[in-house]
């Protein structure tokens, strides 16, 4: 029986070494590469700027024309 563990430990030391290298690998095809990763590099995002801390305040004037809206609609149907 130690030697089925002493297999696990090992596929686990030579599966821990693999993905090492693989990730050394990855670093440093990223490193050279420098390919963009579309959000934070694009072109689009040099004019945006961040939400400012009032954005609950638009989401709660959203949400109150909505059910004005609906609130209006019913009251329609319901005097018809």
């Amino acid at each position: 029986m130690a030697l089925f563990i002493r297999q696990d430990e090992r596929k686990s030391e030579l599966q821990s070494r693999i993905a090492m290298e693989l990730q050394e690998r990855a670093k440093s095809r990223a490193k050279t590469n420098n390919i963009p990763d579309g959000v934070d590099d694009s072109e689009y995002m040099s004019s945006t700027k961040k939400t400012t801390s009032l954005a609950w305040v638009w989401v709660i004037i959203v949400l109150a024309f909505v059910g004005i809206v609906i609130w209006l609609m019913m009251l329609n149907i319901a005097t018809k």
